[in-house]
């Protein structure tokens, strides 16, 4: 059904649209064969408080940025290959209700949405997507993962020595390979990580001591809780330890899921039905 809509006027427009949004900030989306199937605002647990972030989903990637004034622009423009990602549904927690995880090679976060229909539906969208591209270009799932970070809420103290307690002179780092908050005593080590990186990423010493002797790290043991398009926003470098949102926009956040006052209904576009078989 998705292929009905690739050489549509109401396509192209759609994708200029989200082009324009983002404006010099973002890349060029539109490219043969690429349809926008849905989009709507999720809000991303990021490492020091849980922020609105529009998404958009299009038949072979996946595309967030931050809200400077919605449905008029957004920077900080984000691209995911959806070949590299899987989900995973999460639990209800407290105020934070209808969450998964978005879990791919080079970035791996939670999302909640304001319901738990819309969060059936973003699940349902992203999964037909993912199984008509790999059935599509004929390629395998990536077995590689970045992990999910643990928020600094949850580590007051390095999730590693277990002694050193976080303070604004003794900063949290995050391990790049397994997520886990730890102090730089813990994290001294880097090591190249090819599906985030091009570059060495800091990890804790117990992730470079697996690495180094050639142990599988498996990120689903050790996870707590391609190319121009990979997610750039976690970084090895030092600088680069600081959640990427910290410098955010003028939309309000909380530590809670919206509700349906807080935030736009998702819109997914005819012609892509998760629940259907195609004809």
């Amino acid at each position: 059904m998705v292929d009905r809509l690739v050489n549509s006027e109401a396509n192209a427009r759609r994708i200029g649209n989200v082009e324009a949004c983002f404006g010099s900030s973002g890349q060029p989306l539109r490219v043969p064969g690429r349809v926008l199937v849905g989009e709507g605002v999720l809000t991303k647990l990021c490492r020091k408080k849980s922020k609105p972030r529009q998404f958009f989903l299009f038949n072979d990637i996946l595309v967030y940025g931050n809200i400077v004034i919605t449905k008029k622009k957004y920077n900080k423009q984000h691209i995911i290959p959806l070949e590299t990602v899987r989900l995973k549904s999460l639990e209800d927690d407290g105020n934070l209700r209808n969450g998964w995880q978005i879990i791919s090679a080079t970035k791996s976060f939670a999302v909640y949405a304001a319901t738990a229909t819309e969060k059936s539906e973003w699940m349902a969208h992203i999964n037909k997507c993912i199984t008509d591209l790999l059935a599509k270009s004929g390629k395998k799932a990536a077995t590689e993962h970045s992990p999910v970070w643990v928020p600094d809420s949850d580590a007051p103290v390095c999730m590693h020595c277990h002694k050193v307690k976080f303070t604004t002179l003794n900063r949290r780092h995050h391990c790049r390979k397994c997520g886990k908050v730890v102090c730089g005593g813990c994290s001294a080590q880097k090591f190249l990580l090819p599906q985030m990186s091009s570059k060495p990423m800091r990890v804790c010493d117990n992730c470079y001591d697996l690495l180094t002797s050639g142990t599988n790290v498996n990120d689903d043991n050790h996870n707590p809780g391609p190319d121009s398009l990979i997610d750039q926003d976690s970084s090895g470098e030092d600088d680069d330890d600081e959640d990427d949102d910290e410098s955010d926009s003028p939309v309000s956040s909380n530590n809670t899921t919206p509700t349906g006052d807080d935030q736009l209904e998702p819109t997914f576009y005819p012609g892509n039905q998760p629940l259907q078989l195609s004809s």
